[in-house]
């Protein structure tokens, strides 16, 4: 089974990156309002599904 490494490392990127923003976005008082807060972890939350439905998708034949 072939492994497209580009959708790997992009997935993962992807998740990492947004388990960073989740997690700093929320119990830290960074300066910013609830609303941006909210903003940021949506954002977050909607990264860390694309970069699991990329590591997900990354192998030939049907996706877990």
């Amino acid at each position: 089974m072939a492994t497209d490494k580009r959708k790997v490392w992009f997935g993962a990127l992807l998740l990492v990156v947004s388990s960073i923003l989740i997690f700093v976005s929320g119990p830290f008082s960074l300066g910013i309002s609830a609303t941006a807060a909210g903003i940021a972890a949506g954002v977050a939350a909607l990264g860390m599904a694309a970069g699991a439905l990329l590591v997900g998708t990354s192998e030939d034949g049907r996706p877990v």
